[in-house]
């Protein structure tokens, strides 16, 4: 599997979060599960082994079902879904992992080759840049749309989706502000400044681009409700980024529902113990 995989799946009615997820077994019939969520962060934990990622994975493979398999019997999966409103069948949503691995396959490095992508982190970056640009497009026709209104709200609406992007800069340039880097603003891409060296994306740390990564794909989704699903995702991650990891993603979108796995203690201690979930308290 990609290092971080970016999806987004629509069937016929769209649900805002996931309310509960039920797993008829994680291996050969044995442990069952029903895991309740909430509309906010959502964190399994448990020791290695325990099936932690197996839950993550199977969600995932029965959200990407595609629109043409909406009539299909998911026994197969043994997975169930709830969604918020009930009516829904499928959410939007996005997938992060934090391992990062050197590219291999031959068609992807025979795109991108002129790049220099090396890793699949990389290969993320380069697909988040096309999806920066069309939000960027889409951000454009909203103030577009507002101030072809009637709204007499519409300057102050306009700058506060303006202000969107801007506020994403300057969160990156605050968590890189160590290393002496800066996004160049007068690009529509994400470049970066470093002393007198304009530096791809493709340059940056693993930690550097991870949390990028993750900023990115949060940003695009323009504070629409969605889901974010992180399987161990401080990998790479400075402990003080780990820390501020859930308050920066809901910074950029106070929509979105995260489920996520994690070893790290780091990633709750600043106010989310109570939305651990440990796996021997959802097998039934």
């Amino acid at each position: 599997m990609s290092a971080i995989r970016t999806i987004n799946c629509q069937l016929n009615m769209t649900g805002n979060y996931i309310k509960r997820i039920e797993i008829d077994s994680l291996w050969r019939g044995v442990r069952h599960i029903v895991w309740n969520l909430k509309p906010g962060v959502n964190v399994l934990s448990g020791i290695n082994g325990v099936g932690k990622s197996t839950i993550l994975r199977k969600t995932i493979l029965r959200l990407a079902q595609g629109k043409e398999e909406l009539e299909r019997d998911y026994s197969d999966l043994g997975v169930h879904l709830t969604f918020s409103p009930e009516e829904a069948d499928s959410v939007r949503f996005d997938v992060i992992r934090g391992v990062d691995r050197p590219l291999v396959s031959a068609d992807i490095l025979g795109k991108v080759v002129e790049a220099r992508l090396t890793t699949e982190l990389d290969w993320q970056l380069y697909q988040l840049q096309r999806r920066y640009l069309d939000y960027q497009v889409n951000q454009s026709n909203r103030i577009v749309t507002l101030f072809t209104s009637a709204d007499p709200e519409a300057q102050q609406k306009a700058a506060a989706i303006a202000g969107e992007k801007e506020h994403f800069q300057d969160l990156v340039d605050e968590l890189f502000e160590a290393t002496g880097k800066h996004i160049d603003r007068s690009s529509n891409e994400i470049f970066f400044h470093q002393l007198d060296e304009r530096l791809t994306p493709y340059l940056l740390s693993s930690g550097e681009k991870q949390m990028l990564i993750i900023l990115l794909t949060v940003l695009v989704e323009n504070r629409e409700p969605y889901v974010l699903l992180m399987d161990e995702p401080e990998i790479s991650l400075h402990v003080e980024w780990q820390q501020r990891l859930l308050e920066l993603i809901l910074d950029l979108n106070p929509n979105v529902q995260i489920i996520l796995t994690t070893h790290s203690p780091a990633v709750i201690m600043s106010g989310w113990a109570d939305r651990v979930t440990d796996v021997e308290d959802i097998i039934v």
